[in-house]
């Protein structure tokens, strides 16, 4: 098993991981075409902006998901809103064939769940494998 690594702020030392799945309105496979490369990409920048650590990312076409390492004082909500945010309004402008297909990019919801006692391995295999179904 490998090393924990504990984070920290100028106030906190934590370890806090999240299992992230959100998915576009109505389940709608369209994150295909040079859209899931692009909306990786971004995910990239915009948590390299936030200081939010990806750990593991995958895109189906119909859903994302990403193993993220974020400040408890920023929050996973923040984080998770701005992500869905901005990947929605740019992809919007730099694919316009979203905009016909559905009114919004994403759902309002998104599935999050702490790590808690799953060791990270098993966690970043079961994204890595979502890919393969």
């Amino acid at each position: 098993m490998g090393k924990i690594i504990y984070k920290s702020n100028y106030n906190i030392v934590y370890l806090c991981k999240y299992h992230i799945v959100f998915c576009p309105k109505y389940r709608r496979k369209v994150l295909v075409n040079g859209v899931d490369t692009r909306l990786k990409e971004l995910v990239n920048s915009i948590c390299e902006e936030l200081q939010v650590d990806i750990i593991e990312m995958e895109i189906m076409p119909d859903h994302v998901h990403i193993l993220l390492g974020v400040d408890p004082q920023f929050g996973i909500h923040k984080a998770v809103k701005t992500i869905k945010g901005t990947t929605s309004r740019i992809l919007r402008q730099e694919f316009p064939w979203l905009r016909s297909r559905i009114p919004t990019l994403w759902t309002n919801s998104y599935f999050c769940s702490t790590i808690g006692g799953a060791p990270l391995s098993v966690i970043k295999q079961y994204i890595e494998n979502q890919k393969s179904k």
